[in-house]
């Protein structure tokens, strides 16, 4: 039977060990805050203000009217080059990222109706904007065809209307701070809990804890619980956050989130208490710590890269580890809501990483006591 009393004494062992840290204590305050505001406003995926050059060669009222229309809006800054060649140059430069060739003959075939071209040449070096550019012109082009020719004749056979649910404006903090959780949580709870059982080889003071009569489970415990309320009140820093600065709505239950996160931490705490125990050395286990906790969450979570795109054997990977799961739970109570029931997914592999992670965690501990 697992000793409350003995579980107490280790827990108020460890939070001495905390308050006495203040590298502790930095990085379960300091550190959240800090990885929300840079990840939050450094990364976007929307492009905006992109640099085109144009080449207008009709100078007509509707090249201008096509220049304006595209101006006003807030994806591209026009800037005017007096020939193809030199808005090529431009782009060799990395001065220009598009290039705009309207024709000599643009209105007047848009006088006779007929089809008129517009060139638009896009730098594909960098092929995470060549997409969005291109969906950007798509966006307008009706409503720039509609405008030259002012309602007339012009009729399409099927008219597709979108609508984004859950995010409407696809902003990008939306997408990236919900994610952003499972990353911070992550990399601090298995730092911190890599460091406290090595730190105790390295002091000595393991050698005490190993003549007393508490059990493996048990010190487990008492070490993974102070963890975890630091964890809890990490995931509560990053709550606040994405709801003042990055105006998030939250539709979904905070039973719900908060049990996710809870399971979350539970497994990464253990896993890192797993470092700790094999790997003896602090320097050691932080470096091993950081390959398990920051890869996997950023790579393999679809934090930033969505797993659907990945080859079958990264999916394959991604399961192993909490962080995918855990990311699909904040998104969905961020944006949509769902019942825990339509979460099972989810949260059923959360609990099974929580079981397998703890039980190699005790096994292992209790055979370290056998030597």
């Amino acid at each position: 039977m697992v000793s409350r009393r003995r579980v107490f004494s280790i827990l108020k062992k460890e939070v001495f060990h905390i308050l006495r840290d203040p590298f502790t204590i930095i990085m379960a305050l300091v550190m959240p805050v800090v990885m929300v505001l840079i990840f939050g406003n450094a990364i976007e995926f929307n492009v905006q203000k992109v640099p085109t050059a144009y080449v207008d060669q009709d100078h007509s009222q509707s090249s201008r009217m096509l220049l304006r229309m595209l101006g006003s809006s807030q994806y591209f800054k026009l800037e005017p080059v007096d020939s193809v060649l030199q808005g090529n140059q431009r782009m060799e430069r990395e001065r220009a990222s598009a290039l705009i060739v309207i024709p000599p003959t643009f209105e007047m075939n848009l006088s006779g109706r007929c089809p008129s071209h517009v060139q638009v040449l896009l730098d594909g070096t960098d092929n995470s904007s060549v997409g969005a550019i291109a969906g950007y012109i798509g966006l307008i082009q009706e409503k720039i065809i509609k405008e030259i020719y002012k309602g007339g004749s012009i009729k399409a056979p099927l008219k597709v209307e979108s609508r984004f649910l859950f995010n409407p404006e696809l902003s990008s903090q939306w997408f990236i701070v919900p994610g952003l959780t499972a990353v911070i949580m992550a990399i601090l709870s298995i730092l911190l809990t890599a460091l406290t059982i090595s730190r105790e080889w390295e002091s000595g003071s393991m050698e005490l804890l190993l003549s007393t009569p508490v059990r493996p489970i048990e010190i487990v415990c008492g070490k993974i619980i102070p963890y975890a309320f630091l964890g809890i009140f990490s995931v509560f820093v990053v709550y606040l956050i994405a709801r003042i600065v990055y105006s998030l709505p939250f539709v979904g239950s905070h039973w719900v989130f908060g049990l996710g996160a809870l399971l979350f931490l539970l497994s990464y705490l253990g896993l890192g208490l797993l470092v700790s125990t094999v790997v003896r050395n602090q320097q050691a286990a932080v470096q091993v710590a950081m390959v398990l906790g920051l890869m996997p969450s950023m790579l393999f979570s679809g934090f930033i890269f969505p797993l659907e795109q990945m080859h079958v054997v990264c999916r394959w990977i991604a399961t192993i580890f909490p962080a995918q799961w855990f990311v699909d739970i904040a998104r969905d109570q961020f944006l949509k809501g769902s019942s825990i029931a339509n979460l099972w997914l989810p949260f059923s592999a959360l609990l099974a990483n929580v079981c397998l992670i703890v039980s190699l965690c005790v096994q292992k501990f209790k055979r370290t006591l056998e030597k």
